[in-house]
């Protein structure tokens, strides 16, 4: 009797919950030399997080309506780790059910072990990380780049891996090299973003930090800030 892919049926059983995203299953399909261990339980204690972690910030309001969650109902989907040395383990994806597992008191959860490549936790990791609608413009902006410079893909490419408009994901890609005013203005406020775009068009340094300052202060609606360009 041919032994079970336990491995291909762990990646069945995660795509069938909400929060993985098909574009992270697909990049855990099988291949030659890569060991699947499967899921387990594991002390929350032997995990450790991600240290190329590309998301800057976790809000620590909605950490705790997760972890009220799963007081009440427990980690309904498995975290992604791999193995490292010593008995421990380094978090891929689901950092956020890690932390909040954390918070509610748990002294275990349930994980998929994967011998995955940094290269592959990486690429996981960052694709995880941009399904989340909290993420601030500018994280966002930031993963894009790094998933274009990093693991060459290219925008149609990788707008089609996450479900998203290639003109979404060229406007955001601008704000990964927008002047430095520009992004303090939009981390101050994502209300900001097309103001923000207006903004990169005005090639004087002194006359756009003015002018995003006004818009920080709300003395400029994005018709009169198009009426001063």
């Amino acid at each position: 009797m041919a032994r079970p892919d336990f491995r291909a049926a762990a990646a069945r059983r995660l795509s069938e919950e909400r929060e993985l995203p098909s574009a992270i299953v697909s990049l855990l399909s099988p291949e030659p030399g890569r060991r699947a261990t499967g899921v387990r339980v594991i002390p929350v204690d032997r995990i450790d997080p991600n240290p190329q972690q590309p998301r800057l910030a976790f809000d620590e309001a909605t950490l705790e309506e997760l972890a009220t969650s799963i007081r009440e109902h427990g980690v309904l989907q498995p975290i992604l780790v791999r193995p490292r040395a010593e008995g421990r383990y380094e978090l891929i994806a689901g950092e956020r059910r890690w932390r909040a597992s954390k918070i509610a008191g748990l002294s275990t959860v349930p994980a998929l072990v994967e011998d995955i490549d940094d290269d592959t936790a990486l690429e996981i990791s960052i694709i995880e990380n941009l399904q989340r609608e909290d993420i601030s413009p500018l994280d966002e902006a930031a993963m894009y780049d790094r998933m274009i410079r990093d693991h060459g893909y290219s925008i149609r490419r990788l707008a089609e891996k996450l479900g998203k408009d290639k003109g979404y994901l060229e406007n955001r890609l601008r704000l990964a090299d927008a002047p430095a005013e520009v992004r303090e203005l939009v981390s101050l406020r994502k209300d900001t973003l097309s103001h923000a775009y207006e903004l990169m068009k005005v090639q004087d340094p002194r006359k756009r930090k003015r002018l995003a300052d006004q818009v920080a202060r709300n003395e400029l609606s994005l018709v009169k800030l198009r009426e001063r360009i």
